[in-house]
């Protein structure tokens, strides 16, 4: 496919054009365009309702989407040469899409150390050894190197998304989608979330965020989108979004949050 320029003139690692969800007769998603850059962080925003976690779950096909086209980087997610992909191929295709989601959905039966370790040993079929060797070093980046033994109910929420983004991480994406990563969490276990977000944008990861902490945004986000009722409102950097929002549907949105 030819290559969609983004709005920087860098050559986007995720472009999603004409995007179109449908339940029953409800649009949940009309007609999204947008793109990230390779190294960018895109953070959405908007009320709830407004289509943010089925984007999500349609670049990544977990829905299906009924018009419209995602691809990173040269490749079309859901299709093969042009036909729609096998589950297998499109296991391969997911491989490189890290997904962090509200709930943690680790394994409770498994430690730490093996709910990281299964998608490296399952889907990269790498041997268990060196599976373990991953997970134990994306553990380790996400501070939990003391906790790698121990199972999900014995580790706090935050302590659980932190194991769960280490699970996304030892695939090795090339993208990562964050749903609210932190609306399941206790306050005071937000920060630490956060704080290992902010860390994997400064290292250069390309990430898209659905969030309502306006604070991160402001501070991570390379370019901000506004949602609501299944589209793009308003789409600028930050510190513009935040100051001077230009659409009214933003700026009552954003009052609720910056008072």
């Amino acid at each position: 496919m030819v290559a969609v320029a983004a709005p920087n003139g860098a050559t986007p690692l995720l472009a999603v054009r004409g995007l179109t969800k449908r339940f029953g007769n409800r649009v949940v998603l009309d007609g999204i365009d947008l793109t990230v850059t390779p190294h960018e962080t895109l953070v959405v925003i908007g009320p709830s309702g407004s289509g943010k976690t089925t984007l999500l779950r349609c670049i990544n096909r977990l829905e299906q989407p009924d018009a419209g086209t995602v691809a990173v980087g040269d490749e079309r997610i859901g299709e093969r040469d042009g036909r729609p992909a096998s589950e297998t191929y499109l296991a391969r295709q997911r491989s490189r899409i890290g997904f962090v989601f509200q709930r943690f959905n680790l394994f409770s039966h498994l430690t730490a150390l093996d709910n990281v370790a299964i998608g490296p040993r399952r889907v990269l079929g790498h041997a268990r050894r060196a599976a373990r060797e991953i997970a134990a070093a994306q553990l380790e980046r996400v501070f939990l190197a003391e906790h790698m033994d121990k199972r999900p109910s014995q580790l706090s929420g935050g302590q659980q998304q932190r194991v769960a983004i280490a699970r996304a991480l030892a695939m090795d994406p090339q993208l990562f989608l964050f749903d609210e990563p932190t609306s399941a969490l206790d306050p005071e276990l937000v920060a630490e979330v956060l704080d290992v977000m902010r860390d994997l944008a400064r290292g250069g990861m390309t990430m898209m965020v659905v969030t309502h902490e306006m604070s991160f945004a402001r501070q991570v986000a390379h370019r901000v989108i506004f949602m609501d009722a299944g589209a793009i409102v308003e789409e600028r950097p930050p510190e513009e979004i935040f100051t001077a929002p230009r659409e009214e549907r933003t700026r009552r949105f954003l009052a609720h949050f910056l008072r």
